[in-house]
């Protein structure tokens, strides 16, 4: 098994239980800092667990969760709150607020959790749209108004509005087109690369095999609540392991 020297993340003797029912079995890993790390599995394997506990949603059984060198389970509910500026995540479905434009739900985080002025606000909230790629002339326009595309770019934004240390992408191609699919995985790489000063940890959950190849540092593959392979990107597809065989030739 990978291991690094500060990680970002670190499940140590990890295991969840729900009544009679484990879903994550005395789970040990690390992601690191600074590097795109993608989760991939068989659906029930545990991947959303997985993610709850990192974010603080859910707490272990047994063992412990650390992020950024903390462990979860210490803080109140308030600390974990504020702890939680610490990510930014893009969902599978970008999950908009309907009712407010690009700008607005961009805008949403910085006014909750800064005391920034208006035209502070409005100055960030148009160089992150900018940044990840949404013309001026689509800021105002509500997501009923954009394309699957467009929609991702702006939740992306709004992901990185409190520029946060680690970024977390739940699916983020299910359901797209190749060439939006081709533009989002393009978007995740360069958003790790803007951000590497600040050492931007990049965590995937995903299905799309041939992404993950071309996009990810380091690839885990998550089976029954445990990593059975965990490899560099470059060495996944020849690994030995029957399930990832078995998963990379679907």
């Amino acid at each position: 098994m990978l291991q690094f020297e500060s990680p970002a993340i670190s499940f140590k003797n990890v295991t969840k239980t729900f009544g009679n029912h484990t879903i994550l079995n005395n789970l040990s890993f690390d992601i690191p800092k600074g590097k795109i790390t993608t989760i991939l599995g068989f659906s029930g394997a545990g991947k959303s667990t997985m993610m709850k506990h990192i974010l603080g949603l859910l707490t272990p059984s047994v063992g412990t969760v650390e992020v950024l060198g903390n462990n979860l389970a210490e803080m109140t509910s308030l600390q974990l709150r504020e702890f939680r500026k610490n990510y930014g995540m893009l969902f599978q479905y970008a999950a908009l607020f309907d009712s407010f434009t690009a700008h607005g739900n961009v805008a949403f985080p910085l006014v909750e959790f800064t005391k920034m002025s208006k035209e502070q606000i409005d100055e960030r909230v148009k160089e992150l749209l900018l940044s990840v790629g949404l013309k001026e002339e689509s800021h105002f326009k509500l997501p009923s108004e954009l394309s699957g595309g467009m929609r991702k770019r702006v939740g992306l934004a709004r992901a990185l509005a409190l520029s946060p240390q680690i970024m977390l992408y739940d699916e983020p191609t299910t359901g797209l087109d190749p060439i939006t699919t081709k533009m989002v995985n393009e978007l995740i790489v360069e958003t790790s690369v803007n951000h590497k000063e600040i050492g931007l940890t990049s965590i995937i959950i995903s299905h799309d095999i041939k992404a993950t190849l071309e996009i990810s540092d380091f690839i885990a593959f998550l089976d029954r609540g445990n990593i059975v392979e965990y490899l560099p990107a470059k060495e996944f597809k020849n690994s030995s392991n029957p399930l990832v065989q078995e998963f990379v030739n679907l």
